[in-house]
């Protein structure tokens, strides 16, 4: 008989903090600020998150904004603080039709909580879900040979990524 555990296994191929680079964030309104901190807590819930050839992990993650280029900066979180491990910048370009339309549709979601019929919110809410992983998916294209995630965990990250530029 072959037994099955609930527990999670433990990996050090993971981010055990999150840090948003405080001069990078618009204060938003209510909203922004709680999908930051749920996108945060279900990052440190459980991710996956492998930086390519190095196994230091596990790993505090700084996000921020760096000259209009998305800053990741990687500690390893076992050692002193310290230099990083490694820092990659990412230009922002190939998000930016896909955070312009999220952004239209966060707002209609918000309005439509509000007011709007059951069915009507679910409709938006499936358009904000499709935006949503398309960009999680050019996230990890975008981190192809550098971070490897999965699309659990892109799709949390894309969330504190656009959190950096919603104006809400």
């Amino acid at each position: 008989m072959t037994e099955f555990s609930t527990e999670a296994v433990e990996t050090n191929n993971r981010i055990s903090e999150i840090v948003l680079d405080p001069a990078s964030i618009s204060r938003g309104n209510a909203n922004i600020e709680h999908e930051r901190e749920v996108a945060i807590y279900d990052i440190l819930d459980g991710n996956s998150f492998e930086l390519e050839e190095r196994d230091e992990g596990p790993y505090k993650l700084t996000i921020g904004m760096v000259e209009d280029r998305l800053a990741l900066t990687v500690h390893s979180a076992g050692k002193e603080a310290g230099e990083p491990v490694v820092s990659h910048f990412l230009s922002l370009t190939p998000f930016k039709r896909i955070m312009k339309d999220y952004f239209l549709v966060l707002d209609s979601y918000y309005q439509a909580v509000r007011s709007a019929q059951p069915s009507h919110i679910q409709a938006i809410d499936v358009g904000r879900r499709g935006l949503h992983d398309e960009g999680s998916r050019v996230l990890i294209e975008r981190l192809e040979g550098k971070i490897k995630i999965d699309l659990d965990t892109a799709r949390r990250l894309f969330t504190l990524i656009s959190a950096l530029h919603w104006k809400g």
